[in-house]
């Protein structure tokens, strides 16, 4: 039993980058999808299946390298914990690392990147910091 499903989903990610896995398999949640579509967007994964062969569907998630086989997710971070939400409103979504980083944000209209957030002027809960 996990607390915090996203931050294993996190996890997983972090852990087959580092051992140079082509792909991970996460259990099935919608949220997890829509985060899995946000990396991908951004292009720190190729792509995701969606697999319902088991009797609990799961999420292949394909990993992404460099041509010198380095992982392009140097880091993958849960920011907003269980124990400790944190929201930030538009006028504190600043660029993180030049904006070479990417925070997933939960907010009214879905999840989004910080960038799509600060175009569109809301704020919301930031769910992970990627770069």
């Amino acid at each position: 039993m996990h607390s915090d499903p996203i931050a294993d989903l996190l996890t997983r990610i972090r852990n087959g980058c580092q051992a140079h896995h082509v792909s991970v398999d996460v259990p099935h949640s919608t949220i997890k999808v829509e985060i899995v579509k946000i990396l991908e967007a951004e292009g720190y994964i190729t792509g995701h299946e969606i697999s319902n062969e088991t009797k609990f569907p799961t999420i292949k998630v394909h990993l992404r390298y460099d041509s010198k086989r380095k992982p392009l997710i140097n880091h993958i971070a849960r920011v907003s914990k269980p124990g400790l939400r944190v929201y930030k409103p538009v006028s504190d979504l600043k660029p993180v690392r030049s904006g070479l980083a990417t925070r997933i944000i939960s907010t009214s209209a879905g999840l989004m990147t910080d960038r799509e957030a600060r175009r569109r002027k809301i704020g919301g809960e930031v769910i992970c910091e990627v770069y």
